[in-house]
């Protein structure tokens, strides 16, 4: 049961930054802008914030430090965002290419402030964030060694976001605005909604989510930061599309690729793996050859609320 527990808990690390992400890609894509910058905006967010870290430890420490930096984040892909969001909505460029640029232009900008400031490009931190257990919950048989133990408050951020995205983008007037200027921009229009504005509350909205995913990948899985999350922008795409752009199944979607992660990193932790004798780098290969397979099977079948991503123009009624 040990190893069960330990895989979830791992599994878990992988699951919520994906989960985040991959939320905040939603709103924007509900609003009708597609947002593949949420790689560049994970970058920038964790930048911004694990330098936070850096600089404040022996000031600040737990969980207090985790959540100022953690809307610290939030702030730092907000603004970044921005420069997605007005090229995407004022200027009518092309969303890819914006997008594109702002991946790019995040994992330089980190490396060369990075080595201004300290000379070397990683950014260390000493991890006091990790909870070894939840008073009261954590005792609880089962379910408290699976959700309460060696955990991180970021494991419960990202449930919270959850639950809130669920509720903003369905029960709310906020929410109703949102996909419909994303399914039928003029029809929103025609009834007196300011489509502008709701794009650009998707993209901020996407921002923040990108920039406390940045941070949440981080802090569990690594000691320092180096200008890079792996690839987790493009993986929350994925998970994006194989959640079809519909909260709880992006959350089945974000644990089944967080298992295939985990099997990656921890296959020689998991006795049944471990004794077949498979060599390490097939074991590597699985998150991102199911990717593939999944997107291949799944992507005929699933639409965009706006798939084309063609910019709104007002002027064009």
């Amino acid at each position: 049961m040990n190893i069960v527990f330990s895989v979830f808990q791992q599994t878990m690390f992988f699951t919520i930054p994906l989960l985040i992400v991959a939320l905040g890609g939603m709103f924007s894509e509900r609003s009708g802008i597609i947002n593949i910058a949420l790689e560049g905006i994970m970058i920038m967010g964790a930048f911004v914030s694990i330098l936070f870290i850096n600089r404040t430890q022996g000031v600040l420490s737990g969980q207090t430090q985790l959540i100022l930096a953690v809307v610290i984040a939030a702030i730092a892909g907000m603004l970044f965002s921005l420069f997605h969001a007005f090229a995407s909505i004022n200027m009518k460029a092309d969303q890819t290419i914006s997008g594109t640029a702002l991946n790019l232009f995040a994992p330089a900008f980190a490396i060369f402030v990075a080595r201004i400031l300290q000379g070397v490009q990683q950014i260390q931190f000493t991890n006091t964030f990790r909870i070894e257990s939840v008073p009261v919950l954590g005792n609880i048989p089962i379910i408290g060694d699976l959700f309460f133990k060696n955990t991180y408050i970021t494991t419960y951020i990202g449930i919270l976001i959850l639950i809130l995205s669920t509720i903003v983008l369905y029960k709310t007037k906020f929410g109703l605005r949102l996909r419909a200027c994303g399914e039928h921009p003029q029809a929103a229009d025609s009834v007196g909604i300011n489509v502008y504005k709701m794009q650009y509350a998707g993209v901020l909205i996407s921002g923040a989510f990108a920039g406390i995913g940045g941070l949440v990948f981080v802090i569990p899985t690594s000691t320092n930061f180096n200008a890079t999350v792996a690839g987790y922008g493009f993986l929350a795409l994925a998970v994006l599309i194989f959640g079809q752009w519909h909260p709880v199944r992006i959350l089945f979607a974000s644990f089944f690729f967080g298992l295939m992660k985990t099997i990656a990193a921890s296959y020689s932790g998991i006795p049944v793996l471990a004794s077949l004798g498979v060599p390490s780098y097939i074991y590597k290969m699985v998150p991102y050859v199911t990717t593939l397979v999944v997107l291949v099977f799944t992507s005929k079948n699933s639409q965009a609320p706006r798939a084309e991503g063609i910019p709104y123009d007002k002027g064009a009624r």
